[in-house]
C-alpha cells in the first residue's frame, strides 16, 4: 500500500482504520492503557512509548518515510485542551 500526497483527514482514516480492525485487539491491555501509539498506516507498523514524540522518533528511525498516524491507547483523543480524555469502552 503506498499513499502519496494523503490529506490530514485521509490519514486520519487510514490510521483510525487499521487501527480499528487490525491493532487494537493485540495492544488494548492494561499495561498498554493510556500509552500512545504511532502507527505507519503504510506498512502496519507501530511503536508504543508513554511519551508521543519518543514513539514517533522510534518508528521513523527504522521507517523514515513513514507515514504516522498516532492515538492514545484506550482513549478517545491523544491529548485534551481544556477538557478531560475521555475512556472508550472495553
Amino acid at each position: 500500500m503506498h499513499y502519496p500526497n494523503l490529506s490530514r483527514q485521509e490519514i486520519a482514516q487510514h490510521g483510525e482504520k487499521l487501527y480499528q480492525q487490525s491493532i487494537r485487539t493485540q495492544v488494548e491491555t492494561a499495561e498498554n492503557i493510556g500509552k500512545i501509539i504511532a502507527i505507519n498506516i503504510t506498512t502496519g507498523d507501530y511503536e508504543i512509548d508513554d511519551d508521543l514524540i519518543v514513539a514517533c522518533h522510534r518508528l521513523q528511525a527504522k521507517q523514515p518515510n513513514a507515514i504516522i498516524w498516532t492515538e492514545r491507547i484506550g482513549y478517545d483523543a491523544v491529548y485534551a485542551v481544556g477538557g478531560t480524555l475521555v475512556r472508550t469502552a472495553q
